[in-house]
């Protein structure tokens, strides 16, 4: 899914949360849905890579192009300092 096709996707989801043809739990559950969509299905040099280890950091997805770098942005994120934290790549 490319990054337009997720966008109009969300703005679908908006616009049926506020003709009240959706409510928030559901409108939420699309927008998490897309999201994971998007980041598994992504279309660019990105990859998916889950995170684990720290505890903090598991189960954390981030999109990067290689596994040093997706440490390192779930490191950032959890402000981990320990290097508990490992990455698999998302098949």
């Amino acid at each position: 899914m490319d990054r337009i096709s997720a966008l109009r996707n969300v703005e679908e989801t908006l616009g049926d949360l506020e003709r009240g043809e959706t409510d928030l739990a559901s409108a939420e559950e699309r927008v998490c849905s897309i999201l994971r969509t998007y980041a598994t299905d992504y279309d660019g040099d990105l990859v998916a890579w889950r995170a684990s280890g720290d505890p903090g950091a598991e189960g954390l997805v981030v999109l990067a192009a290689s596994e040093r770098e997706a440490r390192e942005r779930v490191a950032a994120l959890v402000d981990d300092t320990t290097g508990r934290v490992s990455v698999s790549r998302l098949a």
